[in-house]
């Protein structure tokens, strides 16, 4: 009977928790002076437990209000479901019948922003969807591999409301700027909703219940070595459901036709093989199409290369050579590249939307914003990644172990940045980690002179968190270490982080001063960014075969 209680009161704080969370709301500019309510759906609950729910959010008022207006309805689920399907009505409504339209269509970048918010919002609220049928399935022996996921889904969540406003940066007129305000209710909300699973997830975790456990760096450490005829990636022991060609040896000569054979919401691993060769397509992994799997057969052997880049008019998300967006991707031997050069600004060679990634013994070559590690969790082990400036960056929970970060030479007059990292929401779970890597410079930018400047990383939203542990640091990276984005922007409130780096790049004595930096951290700090404890629920890289 305890245990019941127990687990009844827990499910009932997830349920209300993703209430919060499901009531992401965008609204015309004038939507409050009026309107027939459909978004508004309902829920009976006291004062005092709305204050209790609401007590450990950011955005008190909102919550309150989002959760105090509910009235119609007493079963959770059923509110969620019209909070969720009024909510993407809201979106889609706001976005296509406002007067941003008309700004739209004097100025073709404000176009492409606003396409690509519809969606990115249409993602962002499939995340606190599957937030909300997670909970469906609630198992108390499995809790904190509940609240990682809920934390991720809806931290991604917030990314993609960010990235949508990102997106109007550089237009004309004042959309971007309206824009904010429509989403201002959404980012509060969604925000809310991470506060109150993240402050639930450490009430668990300071109760001790049997079970739930913080895991321990020395733990199955080494478990994730399973035996050799049984791992994925192990070409020998691996039939490919299908193989690509350029030379017409396999069933497709193209990347693209390959992928329309893979079965929608697939569960199995899809092995495509793709043979060596110079595959010039922008090749795109949609959400829903899941478990998808590239080997190719070798990252200088087999490549996908492509151009496109912002100066010559084309959005920064929409650059990427490749986009993974299904979950469940796994790439190994291959390379990724996008040749625009380093005056044609952002061009991004690989762009990862998609949770549970794993990338291993791949080339991921550009120069500005090289890599997009978008949202989600992701994982690169022993890969090469090259670029000038921002080249490895996004807000996703990226580990990288073993890799290589190759700083090349830049366009006149600007310096040089390996990461920028963004993460918006201080209980934002997005992170890079550099663990056991080797930070070097391509002899081009070595020779250079004067000398070109080069730092570790700078912070590209408000609690940006980068931290490098057990790294190679050359001697080329500027002996601050960090750069700043903007004057004073976020040198407070980032997360900054150096542990047991070596070589002659690795000194902190002469790096900055800011209050967010830590030159050193304890072991025990240093033990939350393992690979292992970071990525929680990490069976998903265990499947690979792939070790660390």
């Amino acid at each position: 009977m305890a245990k019941k209680l127990v687990i009844g009161g827990i499910a009932s704080i997830l349920v209300v928790a993703c209430v919060v969370a499901a009531c992401v709301t965008i609204t015309k500019k004038n939507a409050s002076d009026g309107g027939d309510g459909a978004s508004n759906g309902g829920i009976s609950t006291s004062t005092k437990s709305v204050q209790a729910m609401c007590q450990p959010t950011d955005y008190k008022e909102a919550c309150e209000k989002s959760l105090a207006s509910a009235k119609n309805t007493s079963d959770p689920k059923e509110l969620i479901k019209v909070a969720f399907e009024s909510t993407i009505t809201d979106i889609k409504n706001a976005i296509k019948n406002t007067d941003l339209i008309k700004d739209a269509a004097n100025d073709p970048r404000t176009k492409e922003a606003l396409n690509t918010c519809d969606g990115l919002l249409d993602v962002s609220i499939d995340d606190l969807r599957r937030s909300f049928d997670k909970v469906g399935t609630f198992d108390i022996n499995k809790i904190k591999d509940y609240t990682d996921d809920l934390k991720t889904w809806i931290s991604a969540s917030i990314t993609y409301q960010e990235t949508c406003l990102d997106a109007f940066q550089n237009t004309s007129g004042d959309t971007g700027e309206k824009m904010k305000k429509l989403l201002k209710t959404a980012g509060e909300l969604t925000s809310n909703g991470l506060a109150m699973i993240t402050s639930f997830g450490d009430m668990l975790t300071n109760m001790n219940i049997p079970g739930i456990s913080r895991r321990l760096l020395a733990d199955d450490y080494t478990s994730f070595v399973e035996d050799g005829s049984r791992r994925l990636l192990q070409v020998s022991n691996t039939k490919p459901n299908a193989v690509v060609a350029l030379d017409g040896s396999g069933q497709f000569k193209t990347i693209k036709e390959a992928l329309k054979g893979v079965p929608p919401k697939n569960i199995q691993p899809y092995v495509i093989l793709i043979k060596a060769g110079e595959y010039k397509e922008m090749v795109d992994i949609p959400r829903g199409v899941t478990n998808v799997v590239f080997i190719g057969e070798g990252p200088t052997k087999t490549k996908i290369t492509g151009n496109k880049n912002y100066a010559d008019g084309t959005a920064t998300f929409h650059t990427s050579t490749v986009a993974v967006n299904g979950d469940g991707f796994v790439a190994k031997d291959i390379g990724f590249e996008n040749t625009a050069g380093a005056m044609k600004h952002q061009a991004v060679a690989l762009r990862v939307s998609a949770d549970k990634t794993v990338f291993y013994n791949c080339n991921i070559d550009g120069y500005q914003d090289t890599l997009y590690t978008h949202s989600y969790r992701q994982f690169y082990k022993d890969c090469s990644i090259s670029g000038t400036i921002d080249f490895i960056f996004g807000d996703a929970s990226a580990v990288f172990q073993n890799c290589k970060m190759i700083v090349r030479k830049p366009g006149a007059n600007q310096a040089c940045m390996v990461t920028a990292q963004g993460r918006k929401d201080h209980r934002g779970v997005g992170a890079i980690i550099l663990r056991n890597c080797e930070i070097s410079a391509e002899p081009a930018f070595i020779n250079t002179q004067p000398p070109i400047k080069a730092y570790l990383g700078r912070p590209w939203k408000e609690y940006s968190r980068t931290i490098i542990m057990q790294s190679q640091i050359d001697a080329f990276i500027d002996p601050e270490g960090w750069a700043p984005w903007n004057g004073n922007f976020a040198l407070n409130t980032l997360y900054y982080a150096e542990y047991q780096n070596r070589g002659p790049g690795a000194n902190t004595d002469r790096r900055v001063k800011w209050a967010g930096y830590k030159k050193s951290i304890s072991p025990q700090e240093a033990e939350k960014y393992a690979p292992n404890i970071f990525i929680d629920q990490d069976s998903w890289i265990k499947k690979t075969g792939i070790s660390y």
